[in-house]
């Protein structure tokens, strides 16, 4: 039988070629360079086609030590918040021609390691993380050392020296406990969360300083941890419903939990905002939607994702500038689940 050759892989020369233009100028074309006038454009793309010409972006980023690739680490992709987040992460970022690679922790450490050293593997340009509980200055040490842009988002790891984004949780809590002690309220409970998370210990500072500036005593058994779902918030509600001195009313870690909490005392057969006032945290879309509608501090996951890429895509262009916080205001959005 005769030996059949393989057909010739097409170049970018070749494409040149048949444009009539030089290699230089179709590769700007490729990049989308601004330089290139449109006709021209026009007719290098018009040979790429005629060719079949198929660009081949790894060895290009092998070249360029760039994967135009961004990796997106987060503890939990069931809660509603981090979905938000990471759309609006991946469209931001889609805008500039990068693709986000989206991973889940489940607040694990052992695999968030693994999770970071396959994104190092895959040679991301960068890394936007919300860390893991336990997470410490050690693992964004070796983020360094593999000198990987970071962006830490919704936690933070205490005494690192690296971008964040995320909300003032200190000013979020102390201004549901405000709302809830306008209704009349002194029993007021702090629920859900994990105790070494730096977002809840914020929101419970934030809710100890609410409470002593009104010249209410902080009782400790009122600050109930569980994990950040609605069977930790469930289980939680039901704790202290059954404690001695029950709470009125409740701040909640987040919505989630917050909407875990309104179950249990359904399933007590009370009604929340009537027998018992629930706050939640984030404003997530369906706090709008549940009923009755949650009553919650809204910290916006979007305008949080949108300072995260910001931070990050800052940080590419000047690698060795000064870390940045970027921490928004959050805002008490009232509705059917507090109530006098």
């Amino acid at each position: 039988m005769p030996n059949k050759k393989k057909p010739r892989k097409v170049t970018l020369l070749d494409v040149a070629e048949h444009a009539g233009v030089s290699r230089a100028t179709a590769s700007l074309v490729l990049r989308g360079s601004k330089l290139v006038a449109d006709k021209t454009r026009q007719q290098v793309l018009a040979s790429m086609e005629a060719l079949g010409y198929v660009y081949n972006r790894a060895a290009a980023n092998l070249r360029a030590q760039k994967s135009h690739t961004i990796g997106l680490v987060v503890t939990d992709i069931t809660n509603p918040f981090f979905a938000e987040l990471a759309v609006c992460i991946e469209a931001a970022l889609e805008n500039l021609d990068y693709t986000v690679m989206l991973c889940n922790s489940r607040d694990n450490l052992d695999k968030q390691d693994r999770l970071l050293r396959v994104l190092s593997g895959h040679m991301v340009d960068g890394i936007v993380i919300c860390p893991a509980q336990g997470s410490t200055s050690n693992t964004i040490q070796t983020l360094k050392q593999w000198q990987i842009p970071v962006v830490l988002v919704a936690r933070y790891i205490e005494g690192s020296t690296i971008d964040y984004a995320g909300a003032d949780n200190i000013l979020g809590a102390s201004m549901a406990v405000d709302h809830l002690v306008s209704k009349g309220h002194t029993r007021i409970a702090f629920l859900g969360g994990v105790s070494d998370s730096s977002a809840r210990n914020e929101r419970q500072t934030g809710y100890q300083e609410a409470l002593q500036r009104h010249n209410l005593a902080f009782d400790p058994t009122l600050s109930v941890t569980s994990p950040v779902s609605r069977q930790g918030g469930f289980d939680a509600l039901t704790y202290l419903l059954d404690q001695p001195d029950p709470p009125t009313a409740a701040v909640c870690f987040n919505d989630v939990v917050a909407f875990g909490a309104m179950l249990g005392l359904q399933a007590r057969n009370l009604t929340p905002g009537i027998d018992f006032s629930i706050i939640g945290f984030d404003d997530i879309a369906d706090a709008a939607l549940v009923r009755p509608a949650l009553t919650t501090i809204a910290i916006k996951p979007q305008e949080i994702g949108e300072a995260a890429t910001s931070l990050l895509l800052n940080r590419l262009q000047n690698p060795d500038r000064d870390h940045l916080r970027s921490v928004l205001k959050p805002h008490l959005v009232v509705r059917e689940s507090t109530s006098a």
